[in-house]
């Protein structure tokens, strides 16, 4: 739990815990366990690198709202907008143009909330 809090933050954990029900309680044991416990935990890789697979891959899989939530975490575990472009850019040659349209709007606008945030 203490990768996933730091990772995602508490406010995003927090709501997911909340909203856990018994038929949802054995995935969110899971994800936290194995996603978080496991491989986010590992060492081969840092976060940083971890969080640009994680931003590929939901790109190539079209999840928009992960996307998002791994756009904050993104930001969270390091990454500049600069480098978080980069690698959407990356991705629209292997994932395809219009899924890599649609991750920048989408994180164009966790940015854009980011940065009210920080102002």
């Amino acid at each position: 739990m203490k990768v996933r809090r730091e990772v995602l933050g508490d406010k995003h954990v927090d709501a997911a815990l909340e909203r856990t029900t018994g038929f949802t309680a054995d995935f969110q044991d899971l994800i936290t366990r194995y996603a978080w416990g496991e491989v986010w935990s590992r060492p081969g890789l840092d976060r940083r690198t971890r969080s640009c697979i994680t931003l590929t891959a939901l790109v190539a899989l079209g999840r928009l709202e992960e996307l998002e939530l791994h756009v904050r975490a993104a930001l969270r575990n390091g990454l500049s907008e600069d480098e978080i472009k980069e690698v959407l850019l990356h991705a629209a040659i292997y994932c395809g143009v219009p899924a890599a349209n649609s991750a920048f709007a989408a994180a164009q606008r966790v940015i854009a909330e980011h940065d009210r945030e920080s102002s």
